[in-house]
């Protein structure tokens, strides 16, 4: 029964080695990464796209390849759903760049402060970014702003499933001299791409194939004309797997003992 549980290991929803069908955007956030945190350049990124589309992934993968590029600057890392309430990014943030602990105003102008002193450039990752939507969307804007603050050292990439964020509650930002934060979506992913994904992740399993192609293109067009989310494409070939291993061991159990034991 080891093939199933190695296809089940396979199918997890992990970060691979490499992403099938986001060439482009991996090549776009390395870039972005080079030309500002390595060169010292201020700037924000908005990464945009629906749930399963491998934004964090890709993130995720950019940063692993680049941590000895990266070793030089400061990189935090936040999910903004874990936070409670908006305004908790400001202590996490400030935590993290080990800062003395402090509420409200105080702990903004303190880390206005550090980020526009001299030191290593901050690479400031939100996931979740549409959780710190808030009244008068000053969360937002106080981070957004960061960056264009005189001497700052702050590169900040935010990431939400929403594509219209930055338009509906960051308006104002293109009032900025540097205007609005750079762009980069995700779209779905395509059939032949979901394909891809299943087979390269199955094809890690040696041996017989465990899924039959023509049912992983089945599932693969089924999930793209809904979502196009890999984890969904991911997890329903997993609970195939599991259906396929109960079969075969119901079957194991009822053949008969060599030797005519009972």
């Amino acid at each position: 029964g080891t093939c199933y549980q190695q296809a089940k290991q396979a199918l997890h929803a992990a970060v691979p080695e490499r992403l099938q069908g986001r060439e482009k955007e991996t090549r776009i956030l390395r870039q972005f990464l080079r030309e500002h945190v390595l060169a010292r350049r201020p700037g924000s990124l908005y990464v945009s796209g629906a749930p399963g589309t491998g934004k964090s992934a890709c993130l995720s993968r950019v940063l692993r390849d680049c941590e000895e590029e990266l070793a030089g600057s400061r990189t935090v890392v936040l999910n903004c759903m874990a936070l409670g309430t908006p305004h908790g990014v400001f202590p996490a943030l400030a935590q993290h760049l080990g800062l003395p602990s402090a509420t409200g105003r105080e702990c903004v102008r303190r880390l206005e402060k550090h980020l526009t002193a001299q030191g290593p450039m901050v690479l400031l990752v939100l996931d979740e970014l549409d959780q710190l939507e808030s009244k008068g969307q000053d969360v937002l804007y106080t981070l957004f702003e960061w960056p264009w603050l005189p001497s700052s050292r702050l590169v900040l990439v935010g990431l939400a499933n929403a594509l219209d964020l930055t338009d509906r509650s960051l308006a104002r930002l293109g009032a900025l001299q540097a205007g609005s934060p750079r762009l980069l979506h995700f779209p779905p992913y395509t059939k032949e791409q979901l394909t891809c994904i299943l087979q390269e992740r199955l094809g890690q399993v040696p041996g017989e194939p465990v899924l039959d192609a023509a049912a992983l293109q089945f599932c693969a067009r089924k999930v793209s004309a809904v979502s196009g989310d890999a984890r969904k494409a991911l997890d329903v070939c997993r609970r195939a797997v599991e259906v396929v291993e109960l079969e075969v061991r119901g079957q194991t159990l009822l053949k008969p003992l060599p030797g005519g034991e009972s």
